[in-house]
């Protein structure tokens, strides 16, 4: 009887620990719920496109029907300049932004963010986040290598980056984006400035077909224009999908991109602005970026397919790692003579 009671002793010990534990991560979320409620606003700053952006907020809002919502949405560059044109008139529009890992430094220097440890940051991998919380990774961007299946032998696809320097690819066989400057940042930050750039030097000589826009030069790849294409996995795999001969590999280390969610330093609605920087991470809205050929962040939320994300090296480009990116863009373009 002692022993069964012993028992019975540790168990209520272990349930109300249990309670008090999840009565403690619940708390916070139900206070930020009520301060939410009580502001009654959201304002959104975002790159994502704007039918992909509205159908977003209107899961979010589903969740928290109180809350009215704002969403401007541009490019990277125009979104940059909109904040710090607010930041520098000393208003402070908007609550959340999501963009690109290019916008983070300029925004941290003008004290335009404020660190947010979300709870959900703790599914994110550590190389997609910062530790203080200033920006965490929503989904990402993996630069491989495209291929026709028409124009390219199985074992004649390049494994590997000196593999595109082969003659047999010398002639308008590879294509390359105008814009990927995040690429040779990669490269930098993998192999040091003097191999990167001496690397793409060479590339350039191969005399690639340099234009802009992922999906068309996808499609061309598609439809025999070229036989290589550098560009995002998760386009190419989206087109092999609905039928195009194209298919694609991974370079080592595949270059990542991130797209960032950070929170506004004088944000109006800072409860708001807090849910939906939790529900963006949540598995709830990591799985929403399924519906747009997104490749997810979250480590319990698998990419579709799993191997655009999983299964190979990669370097991610962190915001921090933009420092000097006007020079990495100023080479950029004057070795691949985009200007």
């Amino acid at each position: 009887m002692k022993r069964l009671a012993s028992i019975l002793l540790l168990l209520e010990v272990m349930i109300t620990g249990l309670f008090s534990i999840a009565h403690a991560q619940e708390s916070p979320n139900a206070k930020l719920v009520e301060g939410a409620r009580k502001e009654g606003e959201i304002v959104w700053y975002t790159t994502m496109s704007l039918d992909q952006s509205k159908q977003f907020m209107d899961r979010f809002i589903k969740k928290y029907p109180f809350l009215k919502p704002s969403v401007f949405r541009s490019g990277g560059g125009a979104l940059l300049n909109r904040v710090l044109s607010e930041t520098k008139a000393g208003k402070n529009f908007f609550d959340v932004v999501n963009g690109n890992g290019e916008l983070v430094l300029p925004l941290m220097e003008t004290g335009a963010l404020a660190p947010y440890v979300s709870p959900e940051r703790k599914f994110i991998p550590e190389d997609l986040r910062d530790e203080k919380g200033f920006w965490t990774s929503v989904y990402v961007n993996s630069i491989v290598l495209g291929y026709s299946r028409n124009l390219v032998k199985r074992e004649q696809v390049p494994a590997t980056y000196e593999d595109l320097l082969h003659p047999r690819w010398k002639g308008r066989k590879i294509s390359l984006d105008d814009s990927y400057t995040t690429f040779l940042q990669g490269l930098i930050s993998t192999w040091g400035k003097e191999k990167a750039v001496a690397y793409l030097k060479r590339l350039a000589q191969q005399e690639p077909v340099i234009m802009r826009g992922s999906t068309v030069r996808v499609q061309l790849a598609a439809a025999g224009e070229f036989p290589l294409v550098i560009a995002y996995a998760n386009i190419i795999q989206n087109l092999a999908e609905r039928g195009a001969p194209v298919e694609w590999v991974p370079l080592e280390p595949a270059v990542i991109s991130v797209n960032t969610v950070m929170l506004g330093a004088k944000a109006s609605h800072p409860n708001a602005a807090r849910l939906l920087i939790d529900f963006t991470l949540s598995r709830e809205g990591q799985e929403k970026l399924w519906d747009f050929q997104r490749i997810p962040a979250r480590k319990d939320v698998e990419p579709k397919p799993a191997r655009l994300f999983r299964g190979y090296k990669r370097h991610v480009v962190a915001p921090e790692d933009y420092k000097n990116h006007d020079d990495v863009v100023k080479l950029y373009s004057e070795i691949l003579q985009t200007r």
